[in-house]
């Protein structure tokens, strides 16, 4: 199973405004490979996921492609009717770990009742205690209900939901949001098994420490573009972009200081490179958009 998205865009339309959410993203995912998507918050990254599986509001206007190949005839996510994606790609190909599992889950229903109830609805065969033992829980975890489990129990249930159906492809939205470091660490482990076991993961994370854990490839992501791809090795040792080295930079464990300023608002995004005014390479050159066009990085100065 392969993803390719080509030129995905997301415009929300807002009394007297638009958000430009997402901008001509481009990027390939393979299976067994993870591509970590980073960038600060508010960047676009858990739009991208929410269109790749048709769970947009109405407000929403989508354009380009995003192809799920998997033989003969590849599926356009963003052509496909609601039918499709609700009976053939939700669950079956493509398994979402939402952001803040807990807040996902019914909250007066066990977790063996919402295991169950997936597992019915997409026609599985499997126990409820069989797939809690894949993804590491006990089987008196089941019958907790969701304000009784753990945030790395949560995250567990989670997992085991976006497994259900067996997918091919998993998109983790910020799946470390709220858990210490041994649970992110344990999260990252899980995810990198199921690269390991064949399948394709798309990473949405502004944790760069975590995405180091699992990536093969990194893709950044600013004011709605994706402005850097590369192979996770290289980008770790050396990035090309400034917004990139400056993400790097702001880590504790390098220089630990932050990038100056604030990313633009999706609102008045400007006609040149949205990073200008934060860059320490700006030039008059930066007053036209950078484009990546066949290259892995957008800027003129890279």
């Amino acid at each position: 199973m392969k993803l390719r998205v080509d030129g995905l865009s997301v415009r929300f339309h807002l009394p007297g405004a638009e958000v430009h959410a997402v901008t001509d993203a481009r990027f390939e995912l393979r299976e067994g490979r993870c591509l970590a998507l980073v960038g600060e918050s508010g960047c676009g990254k858990s739009v991208m996921a929410h269109a790749l599986l048709g769970l947009l509001p109405g407000n929403a206007t989508v354009t380009g492609h995003a192809w799920l190949d998997g033989g003969d005839d590849p599926l356009d996510l963003v052509a496909a009717p609601e039918k499709v994606l609700a009976r053939q790609v939700r669950g079956r190909l493509i398994g979402l770990i939402p952001q803040s599992p807990a807040a996902h889950l019914t909250p007066v229903r066990t977790a063996r009742a919402q295991l169950a109830e997936t597992l019915r609805e997409l026609g599985r065969t499997e126990t409820p205690d069989l797939l809690a033992d894949r993804a590491g829980l006990r089987p008196d975890d089941l019958d907790r209900y969701p304000h009784q489990l753990s945030g790395g129990m949560a995250q567990r249930v989670a997992n085991a939901l976006a497994l259900a159906g067996d997918p091919p492809l998993i998109v983790a939205d910020e799946p470390t949001t709220g858990l210490d470091r041994p649970l992110v660490d344990a999260t990252m482990a899980e995810l990198r098994r199921l690269c390991d076991d064949g399948r394709a993961v798309l990473v949405i994370t502004h944790d760069l420490r975590a995405a180091e854990r699992v990536a093969d490839e990194i893709a950044v992501m600013y004011a709605s573009r994706i402005v850097e791809l590369s192979q996770a090795e290289p980008f770790f040792s050396g990035p090309l972009h400034p917004y990139s080295r400056g993400l790097l930079d702001a880590l504790p464990s390098r220089r630990f200081v932050p990038i100056p300023g604030r990313p633009p608002e999706l609102t008045r995004l400007p006609d040149g490179c949205a990073f200008l005014p934060r860059c320490p390479l700006a030039t008059a050159a930066c007053e036209d958009q950078p484009l990546m066009n066949g290259k892995k990085v957008a800027c003129h100065h890279a």
